[in-house]
């Protein structure tokens, strides 16, 4: 574990949340990517775009998936295990900045509207329900191959989700030779920002990963997505603890949980 708990991308604070979630038990080619990134165009037109409203807080959080909205995940409030605010978010670079955010579940354009939570992916066997004698070495492996996915829903007046979409899309440009971030008094070096295969949900997506230095014991690549649906934007970050301590392909973010939110928010 010692590995995976320094693998602080997108905000130390999120990563500690992993590590306190497996404590507690809560719940192509660049062709390609860049094809995948742009082929879903913002679809309103400038007369819709400014006439859009934000949504509150409280109205996003009611908007987040629950445990009856999707199958197979268990799902925890991101209120005590995500960072609250952007303030608790720095990075080195101001045009990285809305790569960190989406990393942290926070909102990656100008807004205060912001809600967040995550959802762990349930192992296919329970070894929790096994007698001591009976649990195998694959089963203690297994225990930590946790899957958990950090979803985040902004909201925006006018043309404001399209501006953070966008906002995104330039950062994994400019920022593609890596920055670094702080967060509560501890730096993390993004060493590499790479375009990645969106999912091509909603009215526009793009999708990327990052190459974190982990304290001098290699690199870990984790996947981050950001999906438009109207005015609202959201975002998924995903970490799979085994993977990244083992050095294995970063773990993809779940086509399940962006088709499940992205059907609750139409």
């Amino acid at each position: 574990m010692k590995r995976s708990s320094r693998a602080r991308i997108g905000a130390t604070a999120a990563v500690s949340a992993l590590s306190l979630a497996l404590i507690t038990g809560c719940g192509g080619d660049s062709d390609d990517a860049d094809a995948s990134a742009d082929s879903n165009k913002p679809a309103s037109s400038p007369t819709a775009a400014s006439a859009a409203k934000a949504l509150s807080a409280a109205e996003l959080e009611k908007l987040l998936l629950t445990r009856s909205d999707i199958k197979g995940y268990k799902v925890a409030s991101g209120d005590d295990t995500l960072p609250k605010s952007k303030s608790q978010v720095k990075v080195d670079k101001a045009e990285c900045a809305p790569l960190a955010h989406a990393m942290a579940a926070l909102a990656p354009g100008d807004t205060d509207a912001n809600a967040s939570n995550s959802l762990t992916e349930e192992p296919a066997a329970d070894a929790a329900s096994k007698a001591p004698e009976d649990i195998t070495e694959e089963d203690f492996e297994s225990a930590f191959k946790v899957n958990m996915t950090f979803v985040g829903l902004s909201s925006y007046e006018g043309d404001g989700a399209e501006k953070a979409v966008k906002a995104v899309s330039d950062g994994v440009e400019s920022c593609s030779g890596g920055f670094l971030i702080t967060a509560q008094g501890e730096k993390q070096k993004i060493t590499k920002v790479s375009p990645g295969k969106a999912s091509g949900s909603g009215d526009e997506s793009v999708a990327f990963s990052v190459d974190s230095d982990m304290d001098g014991e290699g690199t870990g690549t984790l996947n981050t997505e950001v999906v438009r649906v109207g005015n609202t934007v959201t975002t998924y970050y995903t970490v799979d603890f085994g993977t990244l301590a083992s050095g294995g392909k970063a773990a993809e973010v779940p086509a399940a949980v962006i088709d499940a939110q992205v059907a609750k928010l139409n």
